[in-house]
């Protein structure tokens, strides 16, 4: 069972586990790198399928961040089931997608994901964004 970190508790990136729940491999490299490279720890989800019962497994999760197209079960299901999990439900969950627009960051707001990130991902910004996100920032950037 995952230990939860409410999103009104901030941590420090060398301390987190973030959940990447990403379908393309360039993608999830790209964001294993810079996360790395801040001395996180971070597990991969290719889809949304499943992704509670994968999280529930971790000993460990502060952060998931959450492709909004994905294979049999997009973002926006996942993200339901998650806010349903009573041991995920506190969970930061930030969408991370290529469909990068207006429309799309107020869709993931109402929807109930704690923050967006646009990509493509630019690799000055992304550990500055995630750094602010663990310190329990949001952060809403296209």
């Amino acid at each position: 069972m995952a230990e939860v970190n409410n999103s009104n508790s901030s941590v420090l990136p060398k301390d987190a586990t973030v959940l990447v729940v990403e379908d393309n491999v360039s993608n999830f490299v790209l964001i294993a790198r810079l996360l790395g490279y801040m001395g996180i720890h971070c597990e991969w989800k290719t889809s949304g399928y499943e992704v509670v019962e994968y999280a529930d497994t971790l000993p460990r999760l502060d952060l998931i961040l959450m492709d909004i197209r994905l294979p049999y079960e997009d973002g926006y299901g996942a993200l339901k089931k998650i806010r349903n999990s009573p041991t995920l439900a506190g969970t930061r969950v930030i969408a991370v997608t290529a469909e990068a627009s207006v429309d799309q960051l107020n869709k993931a707001r109402e929807s109930g994901f704690d923050g967006f990130i646009g990509k493509p991902l630019d690799p000055d910004r992304f550990p500055e964004q995630i750094r602010r996100i663990l310190e329990g920032e949001t952060v809403w950037e296209m």
